[in-house]
């Protein structure tokens, strides 16, 4: 097994980092020809997903996002924290933390069209992410 933390820094709520680069580099920084890449997000606010990384694709995943867990709606969350983000935290239960990838012959057996992606659900204009990779 190889583990590697990444910091990855993003420009606030509904931003979509494309990761693939990142994650392709620990593959084969790792060495492993064959077997699974493990992408993990800490924290609660921010997830994880595969989608094919275009304009259109990416607003139709904010807007899709958005009618699921709606800003104007209320959240328990926010009546007992007062922060404001319970949307937040809602999106990112939806999506998810984690993701798993196969490796073969060295690379991700990604789709042609297929991007690993952050997703940064959190209000605050911007956030310092640690991507936790872990090479199987």
């Amino acid at each position: 097994m190889f583990r590697k933390s990444v910091k990855v820094t993003t420009r606030g709520e509904g931003d979509i980092v494309d990761i693939t680069p990142i994650v392709r580099s620990v593959v084969q920084e790792s060495g492993h020809a064959d077997g699974i890449a493990h992408i993990f997000i800490s924290g609660s606010t921010a997830a994880v997903t595969t989608i094919e990384y275009e304009p259109g694709a990416l607003n139709d995943l904010r807007r899709a996002l958005s009618a699921m867990a709606p800003a104007d709606q209320p959240y328990m969350h926010d009546s007992r924290w007062g922060d404001g983000n319970g949307r937040s935290h809602v999106r990112a239960s939806l999506i998810g933390p984690s993701l798993s990838v196969p490796i073969a012959d060295g690379d991700l057996a990604t789709g042609t069209w297929q991007q690993i992606v952050l997703l940064e659900l959190d209000i605050r204009s911007s956030r310092e992410r640690t991507l936790v990779i872990s090479i199987l």
